[in-house]
């Protein structure tokens, strides 16, 4: 899919890339944009033109956020737009070294720097830095689809988990107890937890089944931190055995948990040695695992009004939907587990069927426009290099989408991707194929100008 603008930049309906190809072959249209593919029509206005209703659908997640977009048409309802938006990391851990920086010039002999924790007040709803740069990316990530397609409705995933079912599956209720989407909310926070895998032999793509850590013969309860995630092998050979009994004496277990380890770790020794490592504090890791915060919930909890919010200022209509509803119509239409066909799911909008899904998601990753800290320090917060106070260098500047020839050497060839610049004229080019080649200033050419985000194309899962 490729987005078009009209004469003034005004989004029009979405096309195909061969249309796109003829468009511009033609001469009847002009790039916009290279990362997100845009064109612009030369003789084509919004007002002149027919638009068919664009409906944005949004999955929140705590690291990553699914976006879909259907269309519905003449032909059925389309998926033409598939996207995830990797939120930017470490938000918090650099806040924190950046405070025990200031903390240490305190007490050196420098120019004092005064504590200013005292006399900031938080304003009314108030978020976490790094809760809220998630609900801000969100937000500019709608506004560029918004500039771009011509959408009119949103829907957004208003709750990820059920708390409340999770500290008590017993709650009481006839309705809520039997409704359809009894067991949806506890299934995919445990699928959460357990990171998709088996507890006791890391088996994958599997029926997983619900299983009790401490058996219920042995005085085990129903609560969510005693549930955990088992193949049905595992299952049912543990049946009402204690834990560290079935993990020390099964050889069942033993014998696909190394079937399992020989197929991540192949003939890599270093591999090899990290499953040897992660078989041995097995006991220990599941009964930690146990005990896990729902600190992920809890950042989907504490977001979600601000996201609904934010999305209602745009004066769309916003649908809202659960995480339960959600589940159970993915797997009603048969897709796996992903983040933008969770957003294609997401509320009571969600067609019976779809005539068509885009083969291609757009991954838009937050990189920010780079920080003000020139000093770098060591792990125990002492200066050990200092950094250029110019961020431009050689007309290019980290996070530019640029295209580099290099003539000569092991990258010989066209590489296409976002840009580190060095102070020295160096640059590093992060590819989508996970290679980064190293070039002179001299060899590249810029493309679009950085704006905090890095572009990606890959193909869906199937």
């Amino acid at each position: 899919m490729v987005f078009v603008l009209d004469r003034h930049q005004k989004p029009l309906m979405p096309c195909t890339e061969k249309r796109a190809r003829q468009l511009l072959e033609r001469g009847r249209a002009v790039i916009h944009k290279m990362a997100p593919f845009t064109i612009r029509l030369k003789d084509r206005r919004v007002e002149d033109s027919a638009l068919q209703p664009l409906r944005l659908k949004l999955d929140p997640g705590s690291k990553t956020t699914g976006m879909a977009m259907i269309l519905d048409g003449q032909y059925g309802a389309q998926g033409v737009f598939f996207g995830k938006i990797v939120h930017k990391p470490h938000i918090k851990w650099r806040l924190q070294a950046r405070a025990s920086v200031r903390r240490g010039r305190r007490f050196r002999h420098t120019r004092y720097r005064p504590a200013r924790f005292a006399n900031r007040r938080r304003r009314k709803g108030w978020l976490p830095p790094s809760l809220e740069a998630r609900v801000d990316q969100t937000v500019h990530a709608v506004h560029k689809v918004r500039t771009l397609a011509p959408i009119t409705a949103i829907s957004v995933e208003h709750v990820k988990f059920d708390t409340q079912q999770m500290q008590n599956p017993e709650i009481t209720g006839v309705e809520y107890q039997q409704g359809t989407l009894l067991g949806y909310e506890i299934r995919e926070y445990l699928l959460e937890k357990w990171d998709r895998c088996c507890a006791y032999c890391d088996a994958k793509d599997v029926e997983f089944e619900v299983e009790h850590v401490h058996p219920k013969d042995l005085g085990g309860s129903d609560r969510v931190s005693n549930l955990a995630l088992a193949c049905p092998a595992c299952n049912t050979s543990k049946s009402n055995q204690p834990l560290a009994a079935f993990l020390a004496q099964d050889a069942g277990r033993r014998r696909r948990a190394a079937q399992h380890a020989k197929a991540y770790a192949g003939k890599n020794p270093y591999k090899q040695q990290e499953r040897a490592r992660w078989e041995a504090t097995r006991l220990e890791r599941v009964q930690r695992q146990m005990k896990a915060a729902l600190k992920d919930a809890a950042a989907m909890n504490a977001t979600r009004w601000r996201l609904y919010e934010q999305l209602k200022a745009t004066g769309l209509p916003v649908e809202g939907g659960s995480g339960g509803r959600t589940k159970m119509q993915r797997i009603a239409h048969g897709l796996p587990k992903e983040h933008y066909y969770d957003a294609l799911c997401v509320g009571a909008s969600t067609p019976a069927a779809f005539a068509r899904l885009s083969a291609y998601v757009q991954v838009w990753s937050a990189k920010g426009r780079g920080n003000r800290q020139r000093c770098r320090t060591d792990k125990h917060g002492f200066p050990i290099r200092h950094l250029s106070r110019q961020k431009n260098h050689f007309g290019f500047q980290t996070g530019d989408l640029v295209r580099a020839v290099i003539p000569r050497g092991k990258y010989t060839g066209t590489w296409t991707g976002r840009a580190t610049v060095k102070a020295r004229g160096s640059i590093v080019i992060a590819t989508e194929i996970a290679v980064n080649p190293e070039t002179s200033y001299h060899h590249c050419r810029v493309l679009q100008r950085g704006d905090g985000w890095q572009y990606t194309q890959r193909t869906v899962s199937v």
